[in-house]
């Protein structure tokens, strides 16, 4: 009987025509693997996209609908020589876990070996030079081979299932050598002990194998400590919401079976399940991993909700305006799983230099053993050294060189709420000496906000607000907010185009057009003053008040600008807004080059223009007619509050109300950039150090493979140095000396 296998319930839409699915990999330890993999699915017809996510072990497959079954890409997988299975997080989890125990357990019983060996060895080496008899190093020689044996069998088993599985597909890995170096000098020793020689390797073989795999399983804890930032936002993702069916009526339904328009409940201690819009109730929110916001958030009716918000206190009814994939932590969690997946350009380059290693370095181990044996060593001598080549030119630091600094620096800067949206958004970052900024939404905030609260009577802002809940219009909406209004005036009606009016104690109170309100003269004058601002009305009887509406700048702006000057980078506003909106921000900012009523042809055309004199533009933007000049640049951000069409377009997003992350981006990147500089040159330099040193002799297979596990330490230590800025201390605190009231 035929078995079908039917993974269709792991796809999903992510195009026209175009579906995606995750797999996890078992086996994949090296950049040599990943492009083993990419280039064998890439292979397959109708295949657009085959991307291998070293960090958590898991390739990103997509392909034209109908064309493939996504069981071909797991066959597929097992003709290469790796195990796969779709990708679910509590089993890939569990998983991790698990082989993280089995890698400490063979660490363990290597480690005890070793130590138990060495006890054996010294013996052997001090007695080689004094007096012990031959029977006495036969005898410390054979426990030594009782010890190490079956402790190399268990212990090797992460190498040798590997280097199998490689072989068994017609492929090598760098398993692969190291697997024949350890049974080399293995088999070597026992027929060195069996010939009653001098010399045997058992403790170099069970050394060695200690060393890589304290390399491995440190590998393993830094990839697990870089996942732990997906796994903080997978945390946040609520299963199920209370979904309100008849009336007051509520039912617990899974986040799938909620739809736009429908109204859930939030309760205190919960995590929202949605995106939504409160419409009753009021509560305090904890929105900081969604929004980068520290302080909590009132929420009351018409405030926004996001899902993996915390509620604090109150009950709130939610009108759900997204569920399941479509929220914004769904957004957030796709761009971050983009950053970890996405290849730089140096990592591309280690690429090529990992793939190009099994082939030279086996031909090298070969040619050194034949050199020696023409230049008239013994074979024993030949090919002792022809191990300690096999292990020194492990390229686990080449393939640990780029991809660790490029983990620690994606999450450092989702500490200080950026995120990555291309895999060589780094580097591109890193080189930006001019900085195009666009105002409205960028700038300045995308909420309006009423900036004469102060010059208000406070019983007037309290019945203006009450009497803006009535209407739609966002003007009102803004009154209504900074008045912290909680329930509408009864009897009020809307007047569309117009605004609001009611009745209180018999006199009449109006809030709308100055025309509407009779203050059409006050309302001119106040624009010549505030030429930026709109302008609404209250009215109550023959009393007149004004209230001034506008974005916003954000509130760390200016401090940001005067960082990116002392930066040596030059700043630049480009708006279609008018121009004294444009004249007043630019003002603000001590910006001196600006433009107004810019099209997204005039943005693309400065763009080039500066681009042809040899600067590298970084351009910020939110709205979708910013997409195109964010293309257009050599790296471009957008806030999370853009317009999908530029966060897609956009090489970073940024979270929250500050304009400080621009600025601990650009800092890190600098950093990160050096970092995979000087990884590459510490990776290359101990190859081009340690193989000649190898290769002349000077180099047991012990001290060998102490070399190749110390320069895998040494380069992933240097990368955890990514997760700051710079080494007196993390962008992430000067963030907050630029933006002090956004600091916890």
């Amino acid at each position: 009987m035929q078995t079908t296998r039917d993974f269709s319930h792991y796809v999903r839409q992510v195009g026209p025509g175009l579906v995606h699915i995750d797999l996890a990999v078992e086996g994949v330890n090296c950049a040599g693997c990943m492009a083993k993999i990419e280039r064998g699915l890439s292979a397959l017809p109708d295949v657009t996209l085959a991307r291998v996510n070293l960090t958590d072990r898991r390739v990103a497959l997509e392909w034209m609908e109908g064309r493939l079954d996504p069981s071909r890409f797991i066959d597929r997988l097992a003709e290469l020589g790796y195990k796969a299975y779709p990708f679910e997080k509590a089993s890939a989890e569990n998983a991790e876990v698990e082989q993280t125990r089995f890698l400490l357990r063979c660490l363990g019983a290597a480690a005890f070996a070793t130590m138990n060996v060495m006890m054996l060895s010294i013996p052997v080496w001090s007695g080689n030079v004094s007096d012990m008899l031959p029977e006495q190093r036969d005898f410390f020689h054979w426990l030594s081979a009782l010890i190490a044996l079956p402790a190399a069998a268990y212990a090797g088993q992460p190498f040798f299932r590997s280097a199998f599985r490689a072989l068994k597909a017609g492929g090598v890995n760098m398993d692969v050598p190291i697997s024949i170096g350890v049974i080399l000098a293995l088999g070597m020793s026992v027929v060195e002990t069996i010939n009653h020689a001098e010399h045997a390797y058992f403790d170099a073989a069970i050394m060695l194998l200690t060393f890589l795999l304290v390399g491995r399983y440190l590998d393993q804890n830094m990839r697990r400590r870089t996942r732990a930032v997906a796994a903080n936002l997978a945390a946040l993702k609520a299963e199920t919401a209370t979904k309100f069916v008849h009336g007051d009526e509520v039912s617990a339904v899974p986040v799938a079976a909620i739809a736009p328009g429908d109204i859930v409940l939030l309760k205190p201690g919960e995590r929202s399940a949605v995106d939504g819009t409160v419409i009753e109730g009021e509560s305090q929110l904890d929105q900081s991993l969604i929004t980068g916001e520290t302080l909590h958030v009132t929420a009351a009716p018409g405030s926004p909700v996001y899902a993996g918000s915390l509620n604090i206190s109150g009950s709130l009814r939610v009108r759900v305006s997204a569920a399941s994939e479509a929220t914004l932590l769904a957004e957030i969690t796709r761009l971050l799983d983009n950053a970890l997946q996405a290849r730089s350009r140096y990592m591309r380059l280690a690429d090529r230099a990992s793939r190009l290693y099994a082939p030279v370095v086996h031909v090298t181990a070969l040619l050194t053993v034949l050199g020696w044996v023409l230049f008239g060593a013994s074979w024993h001598d030949a090919i002792v050294t022809g191990v300690a080549v096999l292990i020194i030119t492990c390229p686990c630091a080449l393939g640990l060189a780029i991809p660790t600094v490029q983990t620690v620096a994606a999450g450092a800067l989702f500490k200080c709420g950026v995120l990555l949206n291309a895999g060589d958004a780094i580097e591109r970052l890193a080189e930006v000496d001019h900085i195009i900024f666009d105002k409205t939404g960028t700038l300045t905030l995308s909420e309006l906000e009423v900036t004469n609260a102060a010059e208000i009577p406070a019983d007037v802002f309290t019945l203006a607000g009450r009497l803006a809940l009535s209407s739609h219009h966002p003007v009102a909406a803004a009154v209504a907010q900074a008045a912290g209004a909680k329930s509408p005036l009864v009897g009020a009606v809307e007047e569309p185009g117009q605004g609001v009016r009611g009745e209180i104690g018999g006199v009449e109170v109006r809030l709308g057009k100055p025309s509407f309100c009779g203050a059409e003269q006050q309302a001119r004058n106040a624009a010549n003053d505030d030429p930026e601002a709109s302008i609404a009305t209250f009215s109550r009887g023959e009393e007149k008040y004004l209230f001034t509406v506008r974005q916003g700048l954000r509130p760390d702006a200016k401090s940001v600008v005067a960082a990116l000057h002392e930066r040596g980078i030059e700043v630049e506003i480009l708006s279609g807004d008018r121009e004294a909106a444009v004249t007043a921000a630019a003002a603000a900012l001590g910006v001196d080059a600006w433009r107004a009523d810019v099209t997204p042809a005039d943005k693309i055309a400065r763009i080039e223009t500066l681009k042809r004199h040899g600067f590298k533009v970084m351009m910020v933007g939110d709205g979708m007619n910013d997409a195109p000049s964010l293309a257009a640049a050599h790296v471009s951000m957008s806030p999370i509050s853009a317009a999908h069409l530029s966060q897609a377009t956009a090489d970073l997003v940024f979270l929250g109300k500050p304009l400080a992350p621009v600025v601990a981006a650009i800092d890190f990147s600098r950093k990160a950039r050096h970092l995979m500089r000087q990884n590459l040159c510490l990776a290359i330099g101990y190859n081009v150090l340690a193989v000649p040193i190898a290769i002349f002799g000077f180099v047991t297979p012990l001290i060998a493979a102490a070399a190749m596990s110390g320069s895998s330490i040494l380069v992933m230590l240097n990368a955890l140095r990514a997760r700051t800025a710079d080494d007196g201390g993390g962008d992430c605190d000067r963030q907050r000396a630029i933006c002090p009231e956004h600091a916890p």
